[in-house]
């Protein structure tokens, strides 16, 4: 299902980690990944409040605690910096599809990186 979002098919998702060399671009491009896929499922799924929503986004994030895995054999791992940039994306999901006052720490919650 293509996104229809304008806000979401004009966004450079992750565009900190893919200027940082320290993060793999093909690993990045795992994390865009699960990112539109996201989206894809807001779309689909039309969540009408913020536990819904949180649903998908938990789910996510679990794949992105997989992530990190691929990020910490590649040399690399999701820290400090990565973490807030990642928090960030999912903010900007929320507030995308209307979410503008979606709990930051809700929609990543179960994260472990």
């Amino acid at each position: 299902m293509p996104i229809t979002n304008q806000q979401v098919t004009g966004h450079a998702f992750l565009r900190q980690m893919y200027d940082d060399s320290y993060f793999p671009d093909r690993v990045v491009d795992q994390g865009k990944a699960i990112l539109l896929r996201l989206c894809e499922r807001i779309e689909a799924e039309q969540p009408s409040d913020p536990a819904t929503l949180y649903a998908l986004t938990q789910a996510a994030t679990a794949e992105f605690n997989l992530l990190d895995r691929k990020f910490v054999a590649a040399g690399s791992g999701i820290e400090t910096a990565a973490r807030e940039w990642i928090c960030d994306e999912f903010c900007f999901v929320a507030s995308a599809y209307g979410f503008t006052n979606a709990d930051a720490e809700e929609l990543t919650a179960g994260r472990d990186w």
